[in-house]
């Protein structure tokens, strides 16, 4: 659990008794094994509930907004997770105080690209509710995207946004005055072909392969981004 969700966790406690937070987690951990399974369309109510192992009415009783509530709630709690993970990968890897050598450049962005990949593996619900936002997005509640993108997307975008910018200022890249459109071609060339292929990694690709499109993703982004 995320650094967060344990806040979150113990600000409850603070407010509700244990036994409905307790029961809080448990329903919206059954939830993300459900819309995992079978998407956010084709969930029910009753299989959510059944999965749980309560009824309907007490999921109502906890979750009023019903399958609406219970995807957003899910969503944002696995995603704030993965944003957790995916800054602390950052923070190591790119130190803003201090930025790697010349030489070193290219190793540590691959590094960090490693990272990011291999999250995949370490929070394979989470990204299966991501394939399913992505496949059933005009099925999926507007506000339920937003608050997906505002809990994990958007924060980590900026932040490596910044972590870019700080490497520009350290003479290592040129972003050519556009930080977010950097960010956008580094996640792209890092991950991209890779999500398609093993399918955000419910098929695994061989380490080789991986390994392959990794650090050509990073070479290729620093074709393009390394202050000549």
């Amino acid at each position: 659990m995320g650094s967060s969700n344990e806040a979150w966790r113990e600000r409850a406690l603070r407010e509700f008794p244990r036994r409905r937070v307790d029961k809080w987690v448990a329903m919206a951990g059954a939830a993300c094994t459900v819309f995992g399974r079978e998407g956010y369309a084709r969930a029910s109510v009753d299989a959510l509930a059944a999965e749980a192992g309560v009824s309907t009415r007490t999921l109502y009783n906890h979750f009023p907004g019903g399958k609406a509530q219970l995807f957003s709630t899910v969503v944002t709690w696995t995603s704030s997770e993965v944003r957790d993970a995916q800054l602390g990968i950052l923070r190591a890897v790119l130190d803003p105080e201090r930025p790697p050598r010349p030489e070193d450049l290219e190793r540590d962005l691959i590094a960090l690209a490693r990272g990011f990949v291999g999250l995949m593996t370490d929070f394979p619900n989470h990204f299966a509710l991501v394939r399913h936002i992505h496949a059933e997005a005009d099925h999926v509640p507007a506000e339920v995207l937003q608050a997906w993108r505002e809990a994990g997307p958007e924060p980590v975008a900026r932040a490596l946004a910044e972590a870019l910018e700080g490497l520009a200022a350290a003479g290592l890249l040129d972003l050519h005055g556009d930080a977010d459109l950097a960010v956008t071609h580094f996640s792209g060339l890092i991950s991209h072909t890779l999500t398609l292929r093993s399918h955000y990694g419910v098929l695994p690709l061989p380490k080789e392969e991986t390994e392959r499109l990794v650090t050509g993703g990073v070479a290729a982004f620093l074709r393009a981004y390394r202050k000549a």
